[in-house]
């Protein structure tokens, strides 16, 4: 991590270091979120790959559906979810469900 003295900083200035240190974090975020493998032939997640997806475990999965951040689509014993839930959920877009409740 990079050391940046602050203490003869302009306002001005330490807003453009802020600027400069969030756009390359979304620029990781970015590379990450597109290097993730979606097989966009079909509309839904499995468990697992919703939990590649997120790259959280299945157990998160099922915390997130018992506290309503995930919905799940159940045919016979199976548990799908929807991509494009899952992609608005991790933007938090207004389809998306609010994580902060």
């Amino acid at each position: 991590m990079q050391e940046i003295n602050i203490s003869r900083v302009t306002p001005n200035e330490l807003v453009e270091l802020i600027n400069i240190g969030i756009k390359g974090q979304l620029q990781e975020f970015t590379a990450f979120v597109q290097s993730k493998p979606i097989d966009n032939n079909k509309p839904h997640f499995t468990r697992k790959e919703t939990a590649e997806f997120f790259d959280v475990s299945l157990n998160c999965i099922n915390d997130w559906c018992k506290n309503g951040i995930l919905k799940p689509k159940k045919v016979g014993q199976r548990v799908y979810f929807s991509k494009e839930e899952c992609i608005n959920t991790l933007f938090n877009t207004k389809k998306g469900l609010n994580h902060g409740k």
